[in-house]
């Protein structure tokens, strides 16, 4: 499979860890689960703010979305954390 990028935002807790708002990645991952596990594989800042069992939320071309979510060339993917308030 050839790689593909896709635009990579952070936010909150998640954006302070890695000290970054975004980045244009460049994955062969199919999925947004896949995505997930290939930043993770980085290591460092990336392993611990995105890290399994950690709850993360995901949204994918600016619509809130499980890991299945299939991903394409020039798509939006946001990681953030669960946001409460009122």
């Amino acid at each position: 499979m050839s790689p593909i990028t896709v635009t990579v935002r952070y936010f909150a807790s998640i954006r302070e860890a890695l000290d970054t708002g975004y980045e244009n990645c460049a994955t062969t991952a199919p999925t947004l689960g896949a995505l997930r596990d290939e930043l993770i594989a980085r290591g460092g800042a990336h392993a611990q703010a995105l890290a399994r069992g950690k709850a993360v939320r995901m949204a994918h071309n600016q619509v809130l979305s499980d890991e299945s979510a299939p991903l394409a060339a020039g798509d939006e993917v946001a990681f953030f954390p669960p946001v409460t308030g009122g």
